[in-house]
């Protein structure tokens, strides 16, 4: 079973680690006790679902031979009205630049990474609806 462990360091920050010895560093803002020296909680879900995402995507695209020279997530969240504001809606985009990229491959990969490996997603999926979309930027 994965472990982690978060150490309050001062005020409102806080150092995480996990069982494969990296650490992240998570903070708030100056107005609830913080100095603004870390990500957020909630910001790190979003980049989470987008890392475990992309990992699978950029994956299935190479193994498909596609020629990717730059590929970025975006991902954004819509959170609940009141406490304990929770992500109601997920959107994930990825845009994938690259020559000859064939858009069935492109599809099939993020399919793959939403419907079958991305446990982030998969996780998040249980409270947030998830929507995505992708562009494909052909370079010459």
């Amino acid at each position: 079973m994965p472990n982690a462990k978060v150490t309050l360091v001062s005020g409102m920050q806080f150092v995480a680690g996990a069982d494969s010895g990296h650490a992240v560093v998570m903070d708030s803002t100056p107005d609830v006790g913080g100095n603004n020296t870390g990500a957020r909680p909630m910001e790190l879900l979003l980049m989470a679902f987008g890392g475990c995402s992309g990992m699978d995507v950029i994956s299935i695209l190479r193994k498909k031979k596609q020629n990717v020279s730059r590929f970025e997530i975006n991902v954004r969240g819509e959170k609940a009205e009141t406490a304990p504001h929770y992500y109601t809606d997920l959107h994930i985009e990825y845009a994938v630049t690259g020559k000859d990229i064939s858009e069935e491959a492109v599809k099939r990969a993020i399919e793959l990474s939403l419907g079958k490996y991305c446990s982030v997603g998969a996780t998040l999926g249980k409270a947030a609806k998830i929507t995505h979309s992708y562009r494909i930027i052909k370079e010459d």
